[in-house]
């Protein structure tokens, strides 16, 4: 599903059967507007038909629940991914008891992106040359390459390498990662399914990001290079150039949790959380209102003071802020230069 109007952002998306499936369980999502956009990919799982019913009952609640709130975008973001959750329990029933799926969605506002992840369908930032994988599997041999008992490549043909830990219609309440960080102009950023990413390495994703075709043709070779593999799975490629630098929205964004997915009422509460720093100033403010009325004589002075004491809380936190922006996309994840002799891209076709 795609809709769109003149936005400082440019997509493309495609979602492709594969070489060796009859339907095809992966669905996608590009909405754009004047400030930003919603974008996502899931990949359905749960028999012959389940899957497919359930990727699009989850990307169409997850767009729903995200367009039609008031909420700030983070937690609209997490709420529509449990919406998205809730949904596909719903009719998860009969002949499609066990059905999910994975979800990877990113909502862009201004100048910074949301991501939330659920499964193992994968996002990727292009910066320059260098690839940045944004998104740790939730998966069993994921889990195994975290420990230390599977390599990288030991995992890409491991046969539980299907098996997810988490997916949406699990249970009740959806547990995810939800956190953001700031966009440059030149940015190109990559939502895909598993049918993309385990069977494209990633230095090869880097180089065809890196080609410098629009997104739509992007998205083609990217599905062609998995089809001239084999095309094992369904596969789906979501491409977002961003066109222009924009300015950072006002809420603060969330960080990336060091232990994985939280479930989605305990991040939401943790977001509603004030911070010690608004109690601080409160306090301050207070108790140089009150230093007026008992020394009117002084209250210019501690007013003064008052005022200065503010500006320089207020300096710190913009910069302890920019600090954590910085640190958002997390020196953990596998960062892929582009290689030195990239993929030819006439060769796909």
């Amino acid at each position: 599903m795609r809709r769109g109007v003149t936005a400082p952002l440019v997509s493309g998306l495609l979602s492709d059967t594969g070489r060796q499936r009859s339907v095809n369980q992966d669905a996608g999502l590009a909405v754009e507007s004047a400030s930003g956009g919603l974008y996502a990919v899931a990949d359905g799982m749960g028999g012959h038909a389940a899957g497919e019913l359930a990727a699009n009952l989850a990307l169409d609640a997850l767009s729903s629940t995200f367009l039609n709130g008031r909420k700030r975008p983070p937690e609209r973001l997490a709420e529509a991914v449990q919406a998205a959750n809730l949904e596909v329990m719903r009719h998860a029933v009969g002949e499609y008891a066990g059905m999910g799926t994975t979800l990877v969605a990113l909502a862009i506002d201004r100048g910074a992106a949301l991501l939330a992840h659920v499964g193992d369908s994968r996002a990727y930032l292009l910066r320059g040359n260098e690839l940045t994988r944004l998104t740790e599997d939730h998966s069993w041999v994921a889990e195994q390459v975290r420990l230390g008992h599977l390599t990288e490549e030991e995992a890409r043909d491991h046969q539980w390498r299907s098996v997810v830990s988490n997916a949406l219609g699990g249970e009740e309440r959806v547990r995810l990662e939800l956190y953001g960080f700031p966009l440059r102009r030149g940015d190109r950023l990559m939502l895909c399914s598993d049918g993309l990413c385990g069977v494209v390495e990633e230095h090869d994703l880097c180089a065809m990001l890196g080609w410098g075709l629009p997104p739509d043709l992007t998205a083609q070779r990217l599905v062609d290079a998995a089809n001239a593999l084999g095309g094992p799975d369904n596969v789906t490629a979501l491409v977002i150039d961003i066109g222009f630098q924009q300015p950072l929205p006002s809420y603060s964004l969330p960080l990336r949790q060091p232990d994985g997915p939280v479930y989605v009422d305990v991040l939401l509460s943790a977001r509603r959380g004030s911070s010690p720093l608004m109690y601080l100033a409160l306090g301050l403010v207070y108790f140089a209102l009150m230093g007026a009325l008992l020394f009117q004589r002084q209250s210019l002075l501690i007013l003064l003071l008052a005022a200065t004491l503010l500006l320089g809380l207020a300096t710190w936190t913009a910069r302890l802020k920019q600090a954590r922006l910085q640190r958002a996309l997390p020196d953990a994840l596998k960062l892929t230069k582009a290689p030195a002799a990239p993929l030819d891209r006439h060769t796909l076709n």
